[in-house]
Order: structure tokens, then C-alpha cells, then sequence
């Protein structure tokens, strides 16, 4: 099986579209302007020949997602930051452990874990709950910026982020890069970045954000970087897809929930 890249969903926190809004994006038949709260999942196989399922982080919409792409099993967790549109879609993991009968491994800051656990507590602590419930299992591993980790036989390098004043983390994988939820880059970032093939990047919305990139930010960063193909993620509904997909560099394209790429 080759190698993927998924984007399981590309919106931004409050999703597309939002509740209550009659703007022209949320309103829009283009079903690529229908996007659930950021998640993505990539794909290879091991060196025993086993495909390998990883999540980066878990949306609310996760079910959704997995649903949709009919997912059978799940391999590993890797997480950016604990804001609740990239993490509360953990509980529906638990299916996955059901399925395959073991553990599955999360990888995290040791301040992200420690969230997890004091969120969780019913997953991490389960001998404090009152009833005997179906629960995920999680078996947790820190991470730690710009220090490898191996996953599946392929090395994860962390890279640091700035979520606004929260420091968070994004990840190359080969030659592939996700930095999602950023207003910008740590200096050493934009060294671990070089030589990409794909970089994929937050970009909100037009304006300006306090904790992410504008569209303009994130076509410097991407200028700056010279990555062969980027992709933009993230996406408000002040966006709307065709729109700026007319806008943007050859080599620039806006992601939409569903898009395959190769993992390279």
C-alpha cells in the first residue's frame, strides 16, 4: 500500500458550516467547503509489511471521519496541543482497541499528557470510576521538540510551533511537514523545514488572528521555505474554496476534508 497523508478534516475550531450562520461559505453547495474540525491520519507500511493507521490529533468529529474513510483499525495517536477541537474525539477511539484487542500508543509533550490525564481521568485512573465502563486504552510516550522519535520503522521529528503564546508542536515525517493551529515558526523550525516536498500550514482566514496565520503569513512562510507542493489548512468561513484556490500559487493549494495526498 503506498504511502498517504489523509486530511480527515480541515476547519477550524467551530467547524464549517457553523452553527447559526448564513454566510455565503456556509451556505455553499461546494462540498469542499464542508469541513470538520482538524485531524489528519497517515498511512505506510513497516518493515514486517503491515499497514499502519496513525492519528495526528483527535477532533470532536472524529467518528465522522473514521466513518467516512470506513477505518478498521488505529495504530497510534501523535498530538499538536490540547485545545478541545483537536483532542475531544478521543473517547471514540475505544472502538478501535475493541476491535483489535490491545493498547494503543499516544504520543505527546509531557505537558499535553499531563492534560490528557487530569482531562481523562476516567481513561487514565480507571480504577477510580465508579462503574466498570468501556474506555479507551491508551499507553502514553513523551515527546520532546526537535528530538526524533520512530514510529512504525519512519523517524517523527517535533518541531516547535507558537499557537500564540502557547508553544505547541508540528511534525516532519519524511518529507512531509504538518503545521497546523500556528501564528509562527521557532527559528530552528525553519531549519528542521528545509528540503520539503509538501508542507501543509495553517492559514485561517484573511485577517489577522492572534494565535494563527493569515493567508498572507502562511504563503511568506511557504515562500521562505520553497517546499515543491504546500497545501493550506485550518480554514474559517471567511474562506470560501474556490475562491482562493483561483488566487493561489501553482504550487499552493487550499486542503479540503477527504484530500489524499502521497506521504514522501
Amino acid at each position: 500500500m503506498p504511502s498517504t497523508f489523509t486530511f480527515l478534516g480541515t476547519g477550524t475550531s467551530a467547524g464549517i458550516p457553523i452553527i447559526a450562520c448564513d454566510c455565503p461559505v456556509c451556505q455553499s453547495d461546494d462540498p469542499r467547503d464542508q469541513r470538520t474540525r482538524a485531524s489528519a491520519l497517515i498511512t505506510y507500511t513497516d518493515t514486517s509489511n503491515t499497514t499502519r493507521n496513525i492519528f495526528i490529533d483527535t477532533s470532536p468529529d472524529l467518528r465522522q471521519q473514521v466513518l467516512r474513510h470506513d477505518l478498521q483499525t488505529l495504530d497510534a495517536i501523535v498530538y499538536t496541543h490540547y485545545h478541545a477541537d483537536h483532542v475531544f474525539g478521543l473517547d471514540d477511539v475505544r472502538r478501535f482497541n475493541a476491535v483489535m484487542d490491545r493498547p494503543i500508543d499516544i504520543y505527546a509533550e509531557r505537558s499535553m499528557l499531563d492534560w490528557l490525564h487530569q482531562t481523562f481521568n476516567y481513561i487514565f485512573d480507571p480504577h477510580k470510576n465508579t462503574n466498570r465502563s468501556f474506555i479507551a486504552q491508551l499507553t502514553p510516550n513523551e515527546v520532546h521538540e526537535f528530538q526524533p522519535f520512530e514510529l512504525f520503522g519512519k523517524p517523527w521529528l517535533p518541531v516547535r510551533l507558537m499557537h500564540g503564546r502557547l508553544p505547541i508542536l508540528g511534525f516532519r515525517i519524511d518529507n512531509l511537514a504538518y503545521c497546523t493551529d500556528c501564528s509562527s515558526l521557532d527559528p530552528q523550525t525553519y531549519t528542521a523545514l528545509e528540503n520539503l516536498d509538501t508542507l501543509i500550514i495553517d492559514a485561517l482566514r484573511y485577517r489577522h488572528h492572534p494565535t494563527h496565520l493569515t493567508v498572507d503569513q502562511a504563503l511568506n512562510i511557504i515562500d521562505h521555505l520553497q517546499p515543491k507542493k504546500a497545501y493550506l489548512t485550518h480554514i474559517a468561513h471567511d474562506i470560501s474554496h474556490a475562491d482562493l484556490e483561483a488566487k493561489l500559487p501553482t504550487t499552493v493549494h487550499i486542503a479540503y476534508d477527504g484530500l489524499q495526498i502521497p506521504l514522501t
